[in-house]
Formats: structure tokens, sequence, C-alpha cells
């Protein structure tokens, strides 16, 4: 009977030291809310990617600073899915069921996003999407931090057709072969259309990732545009605006002959690239780090003492660009949704998300849209100069409204909302 109560109170002693302890450990694990931070830090597409996931601990550190999200540190949990479409879902799934984080701020291509999304859906978490895209979606476990086509690609086509952007007639559309450019390029071809531009006068081209033989495209390109005013438009992705800006240089296809305008080529793609025979062509986004003003002067700062503080390879020479900027203003707005919603809950962050504003970089107040889950954002038109960075050469008067679904398309009226 003594040995039974004995054991019967050392078995008490015992549940009641792991109640404790499970007690301690999930009050732990409680001081902190795990961010997953889904970018491709190898393969084609690490080029443009592994600044993302830099920018991203960068702002988490920020925040962390200021006492973090509802007085919790964040946690950043990053992986790496190697350019590997179907990857980013496995990784995905792993961030969300495995590491238990409360969002996901990640991926470039589309391609990446699709994959990814049966994912958000079923397991109701949050992605922050900081790239401009196609549009033809809207997804409810989705924000769109960066460009629907309407904030990008319609205005740079209507600037190349303008008499400032030089009156283009024909139109070589370039791009990797894969969901966004060929989507672009349905939307461009049928927006094309509208102003009268004929089938003929219209030329396109697909190449794999990670293509890097552009001689004949850019041969091809060069008799194209011997049929009137050409401007080519580029949706070429990673690492491939290496080799194709290098064969313009070498063939001496430049800017007042043939202007190309690139949806996907930023300061940070231009860092690998000899840039003087590059000068005059253009790109379109929704920031550049040489815009004036005290905000992006802070970001830049911060940006540059980051890169060196951590080590960064070339750190002396890190630049900021657009799908930064969009990834650094999209964790600031979830960190307020959060705080607003006194939540984590997929949900309640979602609801609490509409409406957000955000005082950016790019010189104004982004509004997250109350319906469409895209953020409301300025548009510049940029010509590359000698030192790889752009002289905004036209700009909207201020943030423009997403169109996530072009009414250049049959079939989208009444389509804007969630």
């Amino acid at each position: 009977m003594q040995n039974r109560r004995h054991f019967i109170g050392t078995l008490s002693r015992i549940a009641a030291a792991t109640a404790l302890l499970a007690a301690g450990t999930q009050a732990y694990a409680a001081d902190t809310i795990k961010v997953g931070i889904l970018h491709s830090l190898s393969g084609t597409m690490a080029i443009s990617e592994t600044s993302l996931k830099d920018v991203a601990l960068m702002t988490i550190d920020e925040i962390n600073a200021k006492g973090g999200v509802m007085g919790k540190k964040l946690e950043a949990v990053v992986v790496d899915p190697a350019s590997n479409w179907p990857l980013f879902a496995e990784k995905a799934r792993g961030l969300i069921a495995q590491d238990k984080v409360s969002v996901v701020f990640g991926c470039w291509t589309s391609v990446s996003r699709k994959s990814v999304l049966p994912v958000f859906k079923e397991l109701n978490s949050l992605l922050f999407y900081p790239v401009q895209y196609e549009g033809e979606e809207l997804e409810k476990n989705v924000f769109y931090t960066g460009a629907a086509p309407n904030q990008q690609a319609i205005p740079a086509v209507e600037y190349l057709m303008s008499k400032d952007g030089g009156g283009a007639k024909r139109f070589v559309l370039l791009g990797t072969d894969y969901v966004y450019p060929r989507t672009t390029n349905k939307i461009l071809r049928a927006f094309l259309k509208s102003k009268g531009v004929k089938d003929s006068d219209i030329d396109e081209v697909y190449t794999p990732f990670g293509h890097s033989d552009y001689q004949t495209i850019v041969a091809n390109i060069k008799k194209f545009s011997a049929g009137g005013k050409t401007a080519v438009i580029s949706t070429i992705n990673g690492d491939s605006n290496v080799p194709f800006y290098k064969e313009l240089g070498n063939a001496g296809l430049k800017a007042t002959d043939v202007p190309v305008v690139a949806f996907s080529v930023g300061e940070e793609e231009l860092r690998g690239v000899d840039t003087k025979p590059l000068v005059g062509h253009l790109a379109a986004w929704n920031y550049f780090e040489s815009i004036k003003n005290p905000v992006n002067a802070d970001f830049i700062k911060k940006w540059k003492a980051y890169a060196v503080a951590k080590k960064l390879p070339n750190a002396a020479t890190v630049v900021t660009n657009d799908p930064m900027e969009a990834t650094y203003v999209g964790i600031h707005m979830w960190a307020q949704a959060v705080e607003k919603a006194k939540s984590t809950d997929t949900d309640k962050v979602i609801a609490a998300m509409a409406g957000q504003t955000y005082k950016a970089p790019d010189g104004f107040t982004l509004t997250m849209d109350a319906t469409n889950h895209h953020l409301h954002k300025p548009v510049f038109i940029g010509e590359i100069r000698p030192d790889g960075q752009f002289n905004v050469v036209w700009k909207t008067p201020g943030p423009v409204r997403a169109n996530p679904w072009s009414p250049y398309i049959p079939g989208n009226e009444g389509k804007q909302k969630l």
C-alpha cells in the first residue's frame, strides 16, 4: 500500500512537472510570432529574389527594434524553393503546417505563386506577393503588393506609342515562356488591337527560363524594326536578362533605334551588366531608387547600412528596387493589420488589411484597396542611366487603383472584387 501511494505520488509529481514544462514551452513559443520567407536563393531566379529575402529580414529587424507586433518579436523562418516551382508548394506547406507561421512573404514568378495558391487556400493562411504580375486573379488568401497590368504594362505601352515615347507603331513582345509573360502579352495584344495595331505589326517570342543565347532573336528584332518604328516589350525574367542586354549591346541596337521597355528589370538585375550600351532603354515600375524624397532617402540609407552590417555579398554596391519596396510596405502593412485585429488569425487580419495605409519610399501614401487585395500604386517609367540607375521620364500624378481583371479581356466586366 505504502509503495502504491509512493508510486502514485511520484506519478503526480512527474505529471505536474510535465505540465509545468509544457506550459513553459507554450509560453516560450507564444513569445514570438513566426513569419515565413519563401524566396529562391538558388537557381535562375536567385538574381532577383535573394534581395527580397534580405530586405524582409531587415524589415523584421526594424519592427522588432520598435517592440515587435502586439508586444511579441517576429521570428523569420527562411526556406529556399530553389527556382523549382513544385518545391514552392512543398516549402509553403512546411512553413504553414510544421513551422506554424502566421503569414508568408514570398514568390516572384507567377508560376511559383500559382503553385502555392492551393496550399494557402486549403490551410487558410496568408501570402503577401511583392512583384508586378499579369492580373487575371483575385484570391482571399493573397495580398498583392506589386503592380497589376494597369499599374505597369498598359501605361508603359501607352508611353511608347506617345510622341514623347517615340511613337512606336510595331511591337516585339519578348518574354520567358510561362504564365506571366504569356498572359501579359495576351492583354497587351488586345490593348494594341483596340488602338488599331494590326497583328502583322506584333511579333511574339518566348524563351525558356535560364536561356542565354539571344543572338538570333536580337538579329530578328533588328530585321522586324525595318518595317517601321518598333519597340520591344520585355517580360524576360531572372538571369536571362544579362545575356539579352549584352546581345543588344553587341548588336549595336540603341534605345534611339529600338527602345526596350522591361517589366522585370530593375536596379538589382542591372548590377551584373555593363549598362553603357543600354543607356536610354526603359523600365516601368512603381518605384525607383533614384526617386528623391525623405522617406526614400531613409529607406536607402537603412538598406545600405544593413547590407554592410550583415556582410551581404557586394555590400558596398547594394541597390534598392521596386519588389524590395513592395516587400517592405507589405510587411509593415501586415504588422499594422495584426495590431488592429489584435490577432494573427487569418480572417481577422484580412478584415483589418482593408484600407491600411503606409507612407512608402515611392513618395506616396499607399492604400490597400478595401475590396480587391491590391495596393493603389503610382506608375513610373525610367530610362537606364550609365550608372545602372534610372531617370524618371514619365509618371502618374498619384497612386492608381489596380484593375486585377483586365478590361481588354472579354468576360472580365464586373470581376474586380473578391
